[in-house]
């Protein structure tokens, strides 16, 4: 057996979010960019391309990421991009979206030669969490006012408006889309292509896919634009998983299982927004899963097992992929996971080890 701790990517979970971005491109016409920020584990993008239009990034090290190791077509994105990686990002990119018409001016002349976007800011979105609300009061994330951008629009050929956030509510998106339409419809007729973003679960159980790829539709014609929407969880979601084994049990009151891995240092999104991790297991044996970095807040959750666990059982943490591996780190010097994935063929491929000489060579 693999030594845990390691991501286990499975292919065959990750064909079925594949086959529903096909039927969605296919129905809609909009095209599909792998949103690195959510996901950017590259051994599996062989897999991905067959079925996206390329990747979407969010700093000068995905994008080169994304067009050496994705290809296809590539969108750079970044909230602010430094003097100094300008020249490097548009030799990497097919698309540059500049955050705000500042920086679109700043390096106007280092952009000229391909195309441009500008992120657009509708003042609304679906976020529940105020640290991921793209709308939230005195937002630095893209441009509202009409006037201001009017100034730009001979210089731009899309936007980008991503304001969605694993949204599953097809009704509250078309609502939403609809304010878009009537708000800034004007500038969107100008235009070449707009890409919505991510945040739009239609991988998720149950989403109609067809309204939506109607919706698209609709929207493109009325405008005569690309749609590009940007997947990341909605790619990978349910594909991943986190292996971990047992290495300590105690009882404080409740009964405690202490695993050879860390939410701070391999599920840090779960931390930050203080969720539990999932597990699909059930039983009458109430256990509290905890990390055994020393944050005394390093806690997967609390789960029913049919069977009170022991050192060295190996328990699996459900969809560890979205936000997950982008986030680790190297808190308390605990081992990184390794990467590894199923194949089609149901066998293990180990794809990165981690070891004290990447810790060490982190550092200094």
């Amino acid at each position: 057996m693999i030594q845990t701790p390691y991501y286990l990517i499975d292919r065959a979970k990750l064909s079925r979010n594949m086959e529903i971005i096909d039927r969605l491109r296919a129905q809609s016409g909009a095209k599909a960019l792998l949103a690195l920020k959510c996901f950017a584990t590259w051994p599996v993008f062989d897999q991905m391309r067959e079925h996206m239009d390329g990747t979407t990034s969010s700093s000068l090290y995905e994008l080169r990421l994304g067009r050496e190791k994705f290809g296809k077509e590539t969108h750079a994105y970044s909230v602010g991009w430094s003097d100094h990686e300008i020249a490097e990002a548009v030799g990497y990119a097919d698309k540059i979206i500049f955050n705000s018409i500042g920086q679109l001016e700043r390096f106007d002349n280092q952009s000229a030669e391909i195309e441009r976007g500008l992120r657009l800011n509708p003042r609304f979105s679906t976020s529940g969490f105020d640290l991921a609300d793209p709308a939230r009061p005195f937002s630095r994330l893209g441009e509202w006012d009409q006037k201001k951008i009017e100034t730009v629009m001979d210089r731009i050929s899309g936007f980008m408006i991503h304001y969605n956030c694993e949204n599953a509510d097809f009704d509250l998106f078309d609502t939403q889309l609809a304010r878009i339409e009537d708000e800034f419809g004007d500038l969107l007729k100008r235009l070449k292509w707009v890409s919505l973003g991510g945040g739009i679960h239609f991988t998720g159980e149950g989403y109609p896919v067809d309204k939506l790829a109607a919706r698209l539709r609709a929207f493109q014609d009325r405008f005569g634009v690309q749609v590009y929407l940007e997947p990341g969880e909605a790619a990978i979601t349910n594909s991943a998983s986190l292996e971990v084994t047992v290495i300590d049990t105690l009882n404080n009151g409740k009964d405690l299982a202490i695993v050879d891995s860390s939410v701070e240092a391999h599920m840090l999104d779960l931390l930050i927004y203080r969720q539990s991790a999932k597990m699909e297991v059930a039983g009458d044996h109430p256990w509290m899963i905890c990390g055994k970095s020393c944050l005394a807040g390093d806690i997967f959750g609390e789960f029913n097992f049919p069977t009170p666990l022991s050192v060295g059982d190996r328990l699996s943490i459900a969809d560890a992929a979205g936000y997950t591996m982008v986030k680790k780190n190297w808190f308390n010097g605990v081992k990184m996971p390794s990467i590894v994935v199923r194949e089609l063929d149901g066998s293990l491929s180990l794809k990165r080890e981690f070891g004290y000489a990447d810790y060490e060579s982190s550092l200094g």
